[in-house]
């Protein structure tokens, strides 16, 4: 058996529009994936986030769940449109309401909250004023973290500023395959750097007014970018460049990779930086990086945009989503991170998969595939903390069964069942499985 720290975190992670719910209630306003899933043709099956596991009324037994199961960690995000439902200005007191009663409802169970503050649900309205290509959208988001702090940083120790900052300027502005739907490269860079800003205005407004005895850091989807052949490395090189290194170097060194600013630039797509900019996103010291993970690609180069392709390897065992199982770049990522980047606290903050769930036999889901799955990329994480690097937890992706993004409700992530037609949650297998793992620490390297 590998054992973890003593002090090593246990947890799940969930986002806001994905398990709420309740989009009309309580004052909450239109957020950007409420008026995209309700475009016809975006969305598998035209699913929407309107029910999804209605959390919102049912947060007290998914506090419940996660203590039954021994977790003392749980990731959620704050749904922006429901504490500010214009994006700026009028604050909605029952928003604050739910999240507070929440959080003190995961403290009483033995559960540290981590609080992500933006997890891709942008209000519409500010969206119709340019979104993340506006430079405005910045201060709007430090205004709406401001009231977040205000209500619940003396009770919650762990801030995260943007869940996959890349995920929301590339496939919202970039390819279009999110919210908001815009398909313009332009647009994906000029928002990825208004993100950095914000992201930095929101770490200095913790540090300067709210840092007591929290913590503060970002949460990255981290992919290796594996070269088909080595012909393939440069290709490879810009693939890691444009996916891992254009947020990563920005929060850790203050910086845009240099080789990305050139490319960008001489393909016409580099946004203007400001004078002071830089400066500003260079001063902005995290506490520590998110990593979410969940698989890799090869690379071969040639084609798209940007001189190659991502490709899966073939032969290799896939995921519902289509994506290579590769538990090994997991522990090849946390320790890149932990030689390049001056040693950062880490936190694994999303892993997981999708899969069938094939059948339910004495009232438990069977779900092995997810135990296998899950149990060799903590035994990754484990190697990488052995060789040194300052791996301080891990947050499962999912609770619970949800609404996952453009696929709908097809892709099944969680660790607990949601029946979409009566709301019920049932513990899997690997739920169980996961549990025994957080009480005891341990996990088979089996």
């Amino acid at each position: 058996m590998l054992t973890f720290p003593s002090q090593f975190r246990w947890g799940t992670a969930t986002a806001a529009y994905q398990i709420e719910g309740a989009v009309r209630e309580d004052g909450r306003g239109e957020s950007i994936w409420d008026r995209f899933t309700h475009t016809p043709g975006k969305i598998t099956n035209g699913d929407t986030g309107d029910v999804t596991c209605d959390h919102y009324h049912h947060w007290g037994r998914d506090v419940e769940l996660q203590k039954e199961l021994g977790l003392n960690a749980y990731r959620l995000s704050i749904a922006w449109p429901r504490i500010v439902p214009e994006g700026k200005g009028r604050i909605n007191s029952l928003g604050i309401d739910f999240y507070s009663r929440l959080v003190d409802a995961l403290l009483a169970a033995g559960i540290e909250p981590a609080v992500t503050l933006y997890h891709w649900d942008l209000p519409q309205a500010l969206q119709e004023k340019g979104g993340w290509v506006n430079r405005d959208t910045a201060g709007y988001f430090t205004d709406f973290a401001f009231t977040v702090f205000n209500a619940l940083s003396d009770r919650v120790p762990k801030w995260f500023t943007f869940n996959e900052p890349w995920v929301s300027a590339h496939m919202g502005y970039g390819f279009g395959e999110h919210a908001p739907g815009v398909a313009d490269p332009r647009s994906a860079l000029a928002a990825a750097h208004v993100i950095n800003l914000a992201h930095a205005h929101v770490i200095n407004l913790f540090r300067d007014d709210f840092d007591r005895t929290g913590e503060i850091g970002i949460t990255l989807n981290l992919v290796p970018m594996t070269p088909e052949t080595d012909e393939d490395a440069d290709a490879a090189e810009v693939a890691d460049g444009f996916m891992n290194r254009w947020f990563l170097d920005p929060a850790l060194r203050g910086t845009y990779p240099k080789d990305m600013v050139d490319l960008f630039t001489a393909e016409g797509i580099m946004p203007e930086i400001p004078e002071g900019d830089m400066d500003l996103i260079g001063g902005a010291s995290v506490d520590f990086i998110g990593v979410n993970y969940y698989m890799r690609y090869s690379i071969r180069r040639g084609g798209g945009p940007l001189g190659y392709q991502m490709v899966v390897t073939p032969g290799e065992k896939l995921t519902e989503m289509g994506w290579e199982v590769y538990p090994r770049g997991l522990y090849e990522f946390l320790i890149r991170l932990h030689e390049e980047y001056n040693k950062p606290v880490l936190y694994v903050t999303e892993n997981g998969i999708a899969c069938r769930d094939a059948h339910t036999e004495n009232g438990v889901v069977q779900d092995d595939d997810r135990i296998e799955f899950i149990r060799d990329h903590l035994v990754q994480i484990w190697r990488a903390v052995d060789a040194g690097a300052d791996v301080r937890g891990y947050y499962l992706w999912s609770l619970l069964d949800n609404f996952e993004w453009a696929h709908g409700f097809r892709m099944r992530f969680g660790i607990v069942k949601t029946d979409y037609g009566t709301l019920e949650r049932i513990i899997k297998k690997s739920g169980h499985w996961y549990g025994q793992v957080a009480r005891s620490g341990e996990v088979d390297e089996a």
